[in-house]
């Protein structure tokens, strides 16, 4: 378990100590309003913590509180984990980021995109060119998560329903159905949410011939420490798990969801969505990109491969809301680009919420959230369990709230004078 303590008083790390306070008051209400169960928050800055508050309950229902050690579902907050994977495999030359992703998942042979019809029948037509494994990090593959009333994604409903009841619900099995749908558009050419991350996750087995889950432990969770994330909650750590909820259609109150207490999510080991992990876990993989790669002198990848990670891979230098098909999104649009496994803020101006150039992050169905401020040398994360995650403004408020009280911001890698 990786303890949490506060190891810097906020004036010494440019923090105004009552402003941080804010953070505290405005999310109580959220618990005492009924709207969230409880939460957990973590700032720090040059890696040491900063700021650390939790309030209400991992567990309404059995009256259990929030804890440092409370096990989160951190969904989407899974893909710069899996992200990162792939480009350890990258910096060793297993693939170039422009390579087809069908020379290592052959199901990709043959691509089609929709071009008209319905789901029944789909008009569609030979791709221009493949899916590139630099289209999966980017969410630029044309691949989808069967979540619109598109005919692609009704499609890809019915052929995951279709694979699980005749049983084919591995990893390999589930990437050569969705590599069988039509992709919604050529590769490289929009940006949309979809099961990319799964993919790499499957890329990562391919190439290095172990499991998703060993090739996590063995590479980044054991090296790192993260000793409470993994694909399953075991049995002796249930009582640290928290429960899930999501809003009540009327009174819009966190009540149980149907998998409330679920200790693995979904049948399949899920680069995209699958892990379960504590704030303090998180809080030393956002201590490693921070660190250009490096913790505790355990070294993934090169300073040079984060920046490449965190830089706009999107075609033109385009932000979302120029690139991005209607649909959901773990991020605001505007003035934000997108990374290999990372949004990243292009200008703050255009997402009208404070924030810094540079910034790079992501978020979880959970409506959990982190990010990664490599100018202000500043790391955030935030945990909680509803969703889904557009149901409050949760992600913007907390922004606001902890650039407000960075008093002392960095201009060229020193503090203002």
């Amino acid at each position: 378990m990786t303890d949490l303590k506060v190891e810097v008083e906020p004036a010494e790390a440019g923090f105004d100590a009552g402003r941080l306070g804010r953070i505290e008051e405005h999310f109580r209400a959220y618990v005492d309003d009924g709207r969230l169960p409880g939460w957990l928050v973590t700032v720090a800055r040059d890696g040491k913590l900063v700021y650390l508050s939790e309030y209400g309950q991992r567990d309404k229902e059995a009256g259990l509180p929030v804890e440092q050690d409370t096990i989160w579902r951190i969904y989407s907050m899974t893909k710069p984990i899996t992200s990162l994977a792939v480009m350890m495999l990258w910096e060793q030359g297993a693939f170039d980021l422009n390579d087809p992703v069908e020379a290592y998942i052959p199901s990709f042979t043959g691509g089609r995109v929709f071009t008209g019809g319905n789901a029944e029948a789909p008009e569609t037509a030979p791709v221009k060119q493949p899916v590139k494994i630099w289209n999966l990090l980017s969410h630029t593959s044309g691949l989808s998560y069967g979540q619109t009333d598109h005919p692609v994604d009704k499609g890809y409903l019915h052929t995951q329903a279709a694979s699980a009841e005749a049983g084919g619900t591995d990893l390999a099995a589930m990437v050569d159905v969705w590599a069988r749908q039509p992709l919604l558009f050529e590769p490289g050419t929009h940006w949309f949410y979809s099961r990319a991350t799964d993919v790499l996750g499957r890329l990562v087995e391919v190439l290095s011939g172990k499991s998703l889950d060993a090739y996590f432990a063995e590479q980044i969770l054991e090296p790192l420490q993260m000793s409470d994330t993994s694909f399953a909650v075991p049995d002796a750590k249930t009582d640290r798990l928290a429960s899930l909820y999501v809003p009540d259609p009327e009174s819009r109150r966190a009540v149980p969801a149907d998998d409330a207490r679920s200790q693995q999510i979904g049948t399949f080991l899920s680069g995209g969505g699958g892990l379960f992990s504590t704030a303090g876990d998180y809080h030393r993989f956002c201590q490693m990109l921070l660190g250009g790669g490096e913790l505790d002198g355990v070294r993934l990848v090169a300073p040079k491969t984060i920046r490449l990670m965190a830089s706009n891979h999107l075609p033109g230098g385009q932000d979302l809301d120029a690139l991005a098909i209607p649909g959901f999104s773990e991020t605001s649009r505007a003035g934000t680009g997108f990374g290999l496994g990372f949004s990243v803020v292009l200008d703050p101006a255009w997402t009208k919420v404070s924030g810094t150039r540079g910034e790079f992050g992501w978020g979880g169905a959970a409506s959990t959230a982190f990010w990664i401020d490599p100018r202000e040398r500043v790391t955030a994360t935030f945990f909680t369990q509803l969703r889904p995650s557009s149901t409050w403004p949760i992600r913007p408020r907390l922004h606001q709230l902890i650039y407000q009280a960075l008093v002392e911001p960095r201009r060229y890698g020193r503090r203002a004078s």
